[in-house]
């Protein structure tokens, strides 16, 4: 059995004696029981249903902008055109190059957290999907990491862009704020982010899509948000 801190305990006791009626509740008791020196993060972590009514199981993959941001310190990457470096590092990227930067990537330097990718240089990238690939960082159209805007890439990658992915039993987890936030931010990026995934539902599933939705932040308890409001 896994030993819990004396920390961990209290936090746990706290919340379980005080029950939660509303969203913001929620939002102020975790808020209250982040009690770490750092700015923890608070998190949604949920199930939804894979199911499909007719063909194969449903797979998430998607990105969602949060309206006040995720909190999360991302570094960025740029691969561009040699000629546009100087005008893409105006953008705020950490990192921008263009042939350099694949070489660095294959010498295994890597030292971001996000790959955005200009359209023109996807072809040259090909050849490193075996290292991108399993960190996650292979640059996706449908992620908005393969644009021809990158300016705009870069700035919603900063402000809050949240890659959304289940894994294979459907659970889904995403950083909604830190306990910096105010309870009514968090609250505004949770509606949002809950939203999001509702309308990411196919037709051809039948019944409950969301199931067991949990919050809770780094070094907390979570709390569980289904019939919230």
């Amino acid at each position: 059995m896994k030993k819990r801190s004396k920390r961990y305990k209290n936090i746990h006791k706290d919340v379980k004696s005080k029950k939660a009626n509303s969203l913001k509740e929620v939002f102020e008791i975790i808020k209250k029981n982040s009690n770490t020196k750092f700015d923890e993060s608070v998190d949604v972590s949920l199930k939804i249903n894979l199911k499909q009514s007719k063909g194969g199981d449903f797979s998430l993959r998607t990105v969602a902008l949060l309206p006040n941001g995720s909190g999360k310190k991302i570094k960025v990457a740029v691969l561009c055109d040699s000629d546009k470096i100087s005008e893409v590092k105006k953008f705020g990227a950490d990192i921008v190059g263009s042939d350099d930067l694949i070489e660095k990537i294959s010498s295994g330097k890597i030292d971001f957290n996000k790959l955005i990718c200009s359209p023109s240089m996807m072809s040259k990238l090909g050849k490193l999907g075996k290292i991108l690939g399993p960190k996650g960082l292979m640059p996706n159209p449908k992620l908005g990491t393969v644009n021809s805007d990158l300016k705009k890439a870069v700035a919603d990658i900063k402000t809050g862009l949240v890659e959304l992915k289940n894994d294979k039993d459907g659970n889904v987890a995403a950083t909604i704020g830190r306990k910096s936030f105010s309870s009514e931010k968090l609250l505004e990026n949770y509606n949002f982010f809950i939203d999001f995934l509702k309308k990411e539902k196919p037709e051809n599933i039948k019944g409950e899509f969301l199931k067991n939705i949990f919050v809770s932040s780094t070094m907390g308890v979570s709390v569980k948000t289904n019939n919230l409001k």
